[in-house]
């Protein structure tokens, strides 16, 4: 059973209140849903894998509790397994191993879509344009975004299989297409 959008969506909301951490959320929902476009998979369950991944975190954001709270809470509230298993697995600590495509490519978006968001802030143009080039560019900029783990990044591409710079192109193309949503143009980005 694939869990209803809109309820998970007042979930995530229910648990977080601030609106640069909902719209990680629903950056990560984005590229998750395009991922599964591209490779058959259950857009809307990997939909709700990205948009539920953090929701416990501004309650609970130190590792084990966050995921493992978020996790008794799904749990509770009916989720399928192999969700929970997803979100548990995007954080290393949590112990709960990366085996499925949906796991592996929910470890791979998370960071990068942090990531893609802190260089679309700082561009003249937002996301607009915006090419992996100029990504991997600030990745090499250890001051910038420093909270976000270039290691993740890397490693979640490797683990996924897919090509670094075409990763990271696929997921600023999926998010442009949100862009205005997720406040990465130019005169939305207030």
């Amino acid at each position: 059973m694939t869990p209803d959008r809109q309820a998970s969506f007042g979930l995530m909301c229910e648990y977080t209140a601030s609106d640069s951490l909902r719209r990680h959320m629903l950056a990560v929902e984005t590229a998750m849903k395009a991922y599964a476009i591209e490779l058959g998979e259950d857009q809307d369950k990997w939909g709700i894998v990205g948009l539920l991944h953090d929701f416990d975190y501004e309650k609970w954001p130190e590792v084990p509790d966050h995921p493992l709270q978020g996790s008794r809470i799904l749990r509770e509230k009916g989720y399928p397994e192999d969700v929970i298993q997803a979100i548990l697995s995007h954080v290393e600590e949590s112990g709960v191993p990366r085996e499925s495509r949906l796991e592996k490519a929910l470890f791979a978006c998370d960071e990068l879509c942090g990531f893609i968001t802190a260089v679309a802030y700082v561009r003249p143009d937002g996301i607009q344009g915006m090419k992996a080039k100029s990504v991997r560019k600030k990745m090499k900029q250890k001051s910038f975004a420093a909270s976000v783990s270039r290691e993740d990044i890397v490693n979640g591409a490797e683990e996924f299989e897919v090509d670094l710079n075409q990763h990271i192109q696929f997921v600023i193309d999926a998010l442009q297409a949100e862009a205005e949503m997720l406040k990465l143009n130019p005169a939305s980005k207030a």
